[in-house]
């Protein structure tokens, strides 16, 4: 193409030619970035939504060529810092085939004999001798509605019948009840707020599910059973947890949205949140904490937080880091999505993304390694310390370096510009776990703790009233709570509602909190 020397053109000439060359330069950016975001949006909508890097083999031809023809990416000089990190081994095959029904269930057995004609030899005509049996288990679950009926017996003196002025009657006493004069006992109660934030079916569905058993609730008596337990009994219990929480060395903190329809001042529109708040997940003690607020703001985290000064798990959102308090540490794997992104955005695999998650990959193997068996006589603590100084911290050294030598390089606002800039920017967080044994690297257990609300909000879609939302937030707290205790929640919640309204408001319930329920349960399964 023929190059022109403008500057024997008039001035003003001059200037055009150069706005125009402007204009023209971010024309052709804004068409990059927006390929890109049509590229990433086509990957979310057909490709798989794993974040699991995989080989594609279909094109490696292609991508031979390509490689080698490209030399701004640099994959030939690419190599990462070599720490003596053993290779990550393959993942173990999952055994096929049926598993055995567990050995817990109830056994009801069914014989099938030969009947006596048949109790004879056909070869001599002698008679037959029971030999053994051949068994078959087969799984059988009866679903089935009943009805309770509290007989008080009353008792009167027949002598005051006769003879006093006044006939005194004794009635025996009920034990207090989890909803006092509702139709629904507590396993109707435990029943219906596992079906809706265990199983994620919608309170409609229940109606019609009742409907066929003839059994006429309507969708505001199944909303009542689910809110009024949780002003009643639940808020004792999620006070319990968050004192416990808030004594634990570190905290895991995460928001996601939620819809509430009747809330005053506000359109049904508004978006309102879930903060949520977890211990370690190696903790002796697990608690998953749901605290609905209706807005974003740093004042809830301040509020829910105030005094802990441990060790606070989050993402790179603003309100987090307005808590002088705690020792802050960022999620890694909140960057590496970033990354993960900006590969899938791309004309075609490889290039800087890549060598960005090979950097991470490798500092998820240190963390791989730290959950192995470890030496006799050290802690799991330090032993992940001393790895991470060993491995991580040379790599997470380079990595900054050729972030920094990366950025004058890419455009700020495309997705591996802002996948750099926010690593950048959070570096002072998100190295910090190396610093700490017992610290994470990454955020993903709350978020797995967040993803059953978020899967149940496709379903359910809205809270109609605050009361609702606070009532769910409770529950959510309650069964996760119990996941990450191994606790089975209507069990659980069976328990709860049985015991809890014969304490007084005063009295001690953190007996009945998940982990200690699960402490119980294993004392009665050991006991002979």
């Amino acid at each position: 193409m023929t190059t022109y020397d403008i500057s024997q053109l008039p001035a003003p000439v001059q200037d055009y030619i150069r706005a125009l060359e402007t204009q023209v330069s971010t024309l052709n950016e804004r068409i990059l970035l927006l390929e890109e975001q049509f590229r990433l949006a086509q990957s979310k909508r057909f490709a798989p939504s794993s974040e699991k890097l995989k080989d594609r083999v279909f094109d490696e031809a292609e991508q031979t060529a390509q490689a080698n023809a490209d030399d701004e990416d640099g994959d030939e000089a690419f190599a990462l810092p070599e720490t003596g990190l053993p290779s990550a081994d393959a993942p173990a095959s999952a055994k096929r085939g049926r598993k055995p029904l567990p050995a817990n269930l109830p056994r009801t057995r069914i014989e099938y004999d030969l009947p006596e004609d048949r109790k004879i030899c056909p070869c001599c005509s002698g008679e037959l001798h029971r030999m053994g049996e051949e068994v078959t288990e087969q799984l059988h679950i009866e679903v089935k509605a009943s009805v309770l009926q509290h007989a008080r017996l009353k008792y009167a003196c027949r002598h005051c019948e006769r003879h006093g002025v006044r006939t005194p009657i004794v009635t025996a006493p009920m034990p207090a009840q989890p909803l006092p004069g509702s139709h629904a006992g507590a396993s109707m109660l435990a029943a219906v707020t596992t079906g809706k934030f265990v199983d994620g079916t919608p309170l409609y569905r229940m109606e019609e599910v009742l409907a066929r058993a003839r059994i006429a609730v309507g969708r505001g008596t199944l909303a009542n059973w689910i809110i009024r337990p949780a002003e009643l009994h639940y808020q004792r219990l999620v006070d319990a947890l968050r004192k416990t929480l808030l004594s634990q060395p570190l905290i895991h903190g995460d928001e996601t949205t939620v819809q509430v329809l009747k809330e005053p001042g506000r359109a049904a529109q508004s978006t309102s949140y879930m903060w949520v708040y977890r211990s370690a997940e190696d903790c002796a003690e697990p608690v998953v904490l749901f605290d609905y607020q209706p807005g974003r703001g740093q004042q809830y985290p301040q509020a829910m937080l105030a005094a802990y000064d441990g060790m606070l798990m989050t993402d790179g959102y603003a309100a987090w880091r307005t808590l002088e308090g705690p020792t802050q540490f960022g999620c890694l794997a909140h960057a590496r999505r970033m990354f993960m992104e900006a590969l899938k955005a791309q004309k075609k695999p490889g290039g800087r993304a890549a060598q960005a998650l090979a950097y991470f990959q490798a500092l998820y193997q240190v963390e791989t390694l730290a959950k192995v068996e470890m030496p006799a006589g050290q802690t799991r603590a330090d032993y992940r310390y001393r790895l991470r100084q060993q491995h991580s911290v040379p790599l997470l050294n380079a990595f900054k370096a050729w972030l920094d030598e990366l950025a004058p390089q890419t455009l700020p606002k495309s997705l591996l510009g802002k996948a750099i800039g926010y690593a950048r920017n959070q570096w002072d967080y998100l190295s910090r776990y190396v610093t700490d044994g017992r610290a994470p690297i990454d955020n993903n257990v709350i978020e797995r703790d967040i993803r059953p609300f978020c899967t149940g909000r496709k379903s359910w879609l809205f809270s109609d009233s605050v009361a609702g939302a606070k009532a769910s937030a409770m529950v959510y707290s309650l069964m996760l709570t119990c996941r990450a205790c191994g606790v089975e929640p209507y069990e659980y919640l069976l328990h709860v509602l049985t015991e809890l309204p014969q304490r007084s408001p005063e009295a001690d319930v953190t007996d009945l909190l998940p982990f200690r329920y699960a402490e119980q349960l294993k004392v009665r399964a050991a006991t002979p």
